[in-house]
């Protein structure tokens, strides 16, 4: 496996690179300070590419434009100080696979980084925080009533399309039908096991714990 960091700081690229290294052993790993060492280190062979927004050179999130240009099948994540949902979302909606803060502890990033390489998606618990109360998860008010309107829902199930894949859309679609996973699989043409994958990247974006939870959740967004 090859990996690439990119961070103006040497004690944070140390330490995601041993963190990283628990994935699996001899990775290899290319590190860039700058975004002109960022450029000149990527490469259509990198497997993962971890980069934070802020360094010498960076224009707001024009670097990551770049490597999304040059290299787009390289996965991304963003691993950044940054916690505006707002910057969040943007760089999701660049085709970034994942927005890690720096806030976030070691395991939470390299639980992260598992899901991305298997195809999922990460989106930070703290986005979700920022979206319409008792529309997600069907949250209900203090009298067990539900908040929030039909027009914010579809708001929010626009807001999961800008931060899940096409495919976790389909799956999310098939999972308030109440399909189990096999049937899921089989209706898309993909594994049992990639519908797992794919269900723990919803679990996150909808903010729930179990199948069960997402069921209800995705029944909800649909609904409206």
């Amino acid at each position: 496996m090859k990996i690439l960091i990119a961070d103006d700081h040497r004690l944070v690229i140390e330490a995601v690179k041993a963190k990283l290294s628990e994935l699996e052993a001899d990775i290899d790993f290319v590190l860039a300070m700058s975004v002109d060492e960022l450029l000149a280190g990527a490469s259509d062979d990198i497997d993962l590419a971890v980069i934070d927004l802020n360094m010498p050179g960076a224009e707001g999130q024009a670097h990551i434009d770049e490597i999304r240009r040059r290299h787009p099948a390289v996965p991304v994540i963003v691993l950044s100080g940054y916690e505006d949902p707002a910057v969040m979302r943007s760089a999701l909606e660049r085709g970034v696979l994942g927005f890690i803060p720096k806030a976030y502890s070691p395991e939470v990033m390299l639980s992260a980084v598992r899901l991305v390489l298997a195809g999922g998606v990460y989106v930070p618990p703290m986005m979700l925080s920022s979206l319409p109360p008792g529309v997600v998860a069907g949250i209900a008010g203090p009298e067990g009533t539900q908040r929030g309107s039909a027009a914010a829902a579809v708001q929010t199930l626009e807001h999961l399309r800008n931060v899940l894949t096409e495919r976790q859309v389909e799956v999310l679609q098939l999972l308030s039908q109440g399909k189990p996973n096999k049937l899921i699989g089989r209706a898309l043409g993909i594994s049992e096991g990639t519908v797992k994958i794919h269900l723990a990247a919803i679990f996150r974006a909808l903010n729930v714990r179990n199948r069960t939870e997402a069921v209800v959740a995705a029944q909800t967004l649909t609904e409206a």
